[in-house]
């Protein structure tokens, strides 16, 4: 593995990690109140064309961070999308 590999799959790991707290929270509480619906609908954009990207380049750091990470990302906007409405329950 190079050099730019390794720094990417690093960043890919780090990025796609420091997402996570944010995904269980949504996932456990499904609190949606402080999530902007417009933030997360370009975020989930932007992701995806992250990936398409990586793929046409071939770059597996940025298409293993991006296919996570918009996995998760249209799981959350799909729950804001489903729950925005509802109160939550403490």
């Amino acid at each position: 593995m190079s050099l730019s590999d390794l720094i990417g799959y690093l960043a890919a790991t780090l990025t796609t990690c420091s997402f996570l707290p944010q995904a269980v929270h949504t996932f456990r509480t499904r609190d949606v109140s402080g999530i902007s619906l417009g933030m997360y609908s370009v975020f989930t954009t932007g992701v995806a064309l992250w990936l398409a990207y990586g793929l046409a380049l071939q770059a597996w750091p940025i298409v293993v961070a991006n296919a996570i990470t918009l996995m998760l990302a249209a799981a959350i906007l799909v729950m804001k999308l489903r729950f925005q409405g509802r109160k939550t329950v403490s």
